[in-house]
Order: structure tokens, then C-alpha cells, then sequence
């Protein structure tokens, strides 16, 4: 059936009876394991893991209703299945007492018994699954996993130690790929929840219609295909965390609805009218400018207020450069271990162009062309051509947003602008200084001054000299 399956055990005292079991069961792919005696049962299950156990009633020694009993109490969660040749509803009655799932009458059909065992399979199998969701469910971040030695950085990192013990709720801004679910998931993995369910919902990944229904649940009945009654996600991260992104994509209803279950932690499942209360904390994120949705009607005042207890603004990346390259190495070093790859360095060039682009994708965008550059590179050290070219990416370039009068300087912002602009037209003359420098009809003496004073790195100048002579010479 499965070779991830673990064997099935099979008890009788009867060798041609063992035999005729382990070649049904074999013969549909299930691995077996038979022993003459419940005392020797005993022995192998205190050794290995079964899928279950298949014992006759009548054994030599201690009989099948007394293993039952030993099994059911040592190892409550697996299944016992009896076999009877005096099959009668008070022994059917005294097996299932004794812990016994199922029983077969003799004599039976194989497809009575290989129902029956596929039925333990099936249910191994949901258990296996239902277990894998859990871990990842509960998964949550480490601190150390919000990577960088910026300022605005290592400030988000002190603050998560700060607010994580407490119970606040929290609202997380921030372009998309800039590590909104790390630092939600540190706020969890800090607090004095993380031993509780950490449940994740992208408001924006579940059409609206359902959204109601899997925040609150809903009752038997309550819309077309509610044929049984089904539970909140709020329910199930009962005395835990619930991280709702792109929570500005929810709409207005659902919204106030929302607001209510912040108020005192009661909702209703929908098409139901029993008012039920859980304990949960709430953190909220949005890519969006929150500000601008809610004077657009798209989200509500009084949401937002309720929600931005803390607030956490994530940079984006061109914002942190001294990041980018620390960023760089991290991924270079967690996707050769995944990879199983020898270990490589960035060249210099390659360190170059990383640090010229402007990462509109941010964090996310830089992991995926360090993945690329992994896959492709064969030399020893990264090298530029493994890197993208960027010029999609460039097209991609995010404005930033005007900064208000008095935070920053008239010089800090012609600065910030030149800077930008520089980087812009490096980024299209794939970093060719002299090429730069024509088309922005200045020289290159006065761009590479011009680079050194916005802190601009994109090569030497021995290796743009010698660049700029095959390119007079072509």
C-alpha cells in the first residue's frame, strides 16, 4: 500500500492462519510482522512502531482480550482488530469494551480484512497529515531570522523584545517582501502564547464570500455546501496568535465584524446565534498605505485604531543598503546547505551590481536572485552573470513617498533624489560609467566625484578605466 506506512502486527497462534493473513496483506503492499503468542506481541511493540494490531480471541497463554486490554492501556492510540472463530454480540461487545476498534468473524473474506485495515491506514495517514499541518501552523520565527546591522533594523529587533510579552495588539506596515510574517511570527515566538496555536490568514488569498466563514466558522445549513457545522479560525487559535495579512483587503462588513471580535473577544459563527468568546491575541499587516485606504471609504477609522496599539513600519530595502550585502550572504549560505552545494563567495563585481540595484521587490526579490545565482553559477565564486540584468526590475522601481516638510533637510532630499536618479540610469547602461556619464551629459570625473559623495558603489575605477577603453576602442 505505502512503503511510509508502518507494518501491521499480527497475532494467532495458529501458523497456518499467520501465513494465510501475512500473504493478503503483503500481496496489497502492506508489510507484516507475525508473532505465535500475545507475550511475544508485547515484546515487538515495545521495539517498533505498527499501523495496528490483528489478534485471534483465543491464544495460547494470555488471550486475545487480555492483549487487548495490556495494548489499549499502554498504547491507547492504536488500533486493535479481533479475530473470532465464536463470534457472539457479548464477545463483540466484550472486545470493543477492551479497547478493540473492529472485529471479523471467521470464517471472513480478505476483503473484509483488507477493508478493515484500510481503513487504520487511511486514518495513519490523516493523523500523519493532521500533525505535519499542526507543526507548520505552529511554526513560527526566531528573532535571529530578522537578518541585518542597520539601525532601522536592529530598533525592530529591540522592539519585538519589548512589545512580544505583552498582549497588545500589533499592526505591521510595510512593502510587500519586507518581512512582515517574520516579525509577526517573533512577536508569537516571544510571548507567553507560544506554546498555543499560531494561526496565519492572507485576507487577500480568500475570495470574500468565505472569509466570514473561515474567520468565525460557520453552522450546519447556514449557505449552499455548509453540510456540517465548522469551526473559526479564531477558535482554533483559542489562547494563542492569529496573524491576519493584507488585512486592508477585507472588506467593510467583514470589517465590522472584526471590530466587534476585538472588542471583548465574542463572535457568532455564521448562521448561527450562540455568542461564543475566545482568548486571542491579534496581529494585523497590510503592504498598503493605510492611511490612504481609509480616506478612500476602503477601511474603517475606527479599525484602524482599535488594531494600531503598536505599530511596527518595516524599511524597505533600498532604504538599508549597508543590509544588502549581509542579507546576500545569509541566503548564499542557507541555499547551499538546502542545495547541498560546495560553499561559494561573491566576487566583487557580483557585490557591485547587488549593491547598485534598487530592490523595488525587496527582501523577497534579493532571496530569489541569490537562489537563481546558486543554481546557475559554476565557478567558484558568484559571479555578475548570474545575476539577473534588472531590467524588468528596474521598471518596477518604487517611488517613495514624499516625506513630510521638516523631517528631513532641502539637502537631504536633493540628495536622497539625486541619488535615486544615478542609480536609475546605472541600472539601464547595465553600469557603464562612461555610458552613465553621456546620458547625463556629464563627465565621468564628475559622476564618479558625484558617486562618491551619495555613497554610491558600482566597481573601481582601474576596472571602469579599463571597461571604458573596450568601449572607445569598439
Amino acid at each position: 500500500m505505502s512503503a511510509s506506512l508502518p507494518p501491521v502486527l499480527v497475532v494467532d497462534d495458529e501458523k497456518n492462519m499467520r501465513l494465510s493473513l501475512k500473504t493478503v496483506l503483503t500481496d496489497e503492499g502492506f508489510a507484516v510482522n507475525a508473532v505465535e503468542s500475545a507475550e511475544e506481541a508485547l515484546t515487538v511493540l515495545n521495539q517498533e512502531d505498527f499501523l495496528m494490531v490483528i489478534t485471534d480471541a483465543r491464544l495460547g497463554g494470555m488471550s486475545g482480550y487480555e492483549l487487548i486490554g495490556k495494548v489499549h492501556a499502554r498504547w491507547p492510540d492504536l488500533p486493535i482488530l479481533m479475530i473470532t472463530a465464536y463470534a457472539t454480540p457479548k464477545l463483540a461487545v466484550e472486545a470493543i469494551k477492551a479497547g478493540a476498534f473492529d472485529y471479523l468473524a471467521k470464517p471472513f473474506a480478505p476483503e473484509e480484512l483488507l477493508h478493515a485495515v484500510s481503513r487504520c491506514a487511511e486514518r495513519h495517514r490523516l493523523l500523519h497529515q493532521n500533525a505535519t499541518l499542526r507543526a507548520q501552523a505552529n511554526e513560527t520565527y526566531k528573532l535571529e531570522q530578522i537578518v541585518g546591522d542597520s539601525t532601522p533594523i536592529r530598533e525592530l529587533r529591540q522592539m519585538i523584545q519589548t512589545v512580544s510579552p505583552t498582549d497588545a495588539r500589533v499592526l505591521i506596515l510595510g512593502e510587500s517582501g519586507t518581512g512582515k510574517e517574520l516579525v509577526a511570527g517573533a512577536l508569537h515566538g516571544l510571548s507567553g502564547r507560544r506554546n498555543a496555536s499560531y494561526i496565519r490568514i492572507n485576507c487577500a488569498a480568500i475570495p470574500e464570500t468565505l472569509l466570514e466563514s473561515e474567520l468565525f466558522g460557520h453552522e450546519k445549513g447556514a449557505f449552499t455546501g455548509a453540510l456540517k457545522q465548522k469551526a473559526g479560525r479564531v477558535e482554533e487559535a483559542d489562547g494563542g496568535s492569529i496573524f491576519l495579512d493584507e488585512i486592508a483587503d477585507m472588506s467593510r462588513p467583514l470589517q465590522a465584524k472584526l471590530l466587534r471580535f476585538l472588542e471583548d473577544g465574542t463572535f457568532t459563527r455564521v448562521g448561527g446565534t450562540q455568542e461564543l468568546r475566545v482568548d486571542v491575541r491579534l496581529i494585523a499587516a497590510t503592504n498598503r498605505d493605510i492611511i490612504d485606504a481609509i480616506r478612500q471609504n476602503e477601511f474603517r477609522e475606527d479599525l484602524f485604531h482599535r488594531l494600531n496599539v503598536v505599530q511596527f513600519r518595516l524599511p524597505p530595502l533600498r532604504e538599508r543598503d549597508q543590509d544588502v550585502l549581509i542579507l546576500a550572504e545569509h541566503f548564499l549560505k542557507q541555499f547551499s546547505q538546502s542545495m547541498k552545494r560546495p560553499a561559494k563567495r561573491f566576487s566583487r563585481a557580483a557585490h557591485q551590481k547587488l549593491m547598485s540595484h534598487h530592490w523595488p521587490g525587496n527582501v523577497r526579490e534579493l532571496r530569489n536572485v541569490i537562489e537563481r545565482a546558486l543554481i546557475l553559477e559554476t565557478s567558484p565564486e558568484i559571479q555578475p552573470g548570474s545575476l539577473p540584468d534588472f531590467q524588468l526590475e528596474t521598471g518596477l522601481r518604487k517611488s517613495a513617498a514624499p516625506k513630510a516638510i521638516g523631517l528631513e533637510s532641502l539637502d537631504e532630499m536633493m540628495a536622497n533624489m539625486e541619488r535615486d536618479l544615478i542609480t536609475t540610469v546605472l541600472e539601464q547602461n547595465h553600469f557603464s560609467l562612461t555610458r552613465t556619464a553621456e546620458r547625463l551629459k556629464i563627465s565621468r570625473h564628475a559622476l564618479r566625484y558625484r558617486m562618491q559623495r551619495l555613497n554610491i558603489n558600482t566597481g573601481t575605477d582601474g576596472e571602469d578605466d579599463a571597461s571604458a577603453g573596450k568601449e572607445n576602442a569598439a
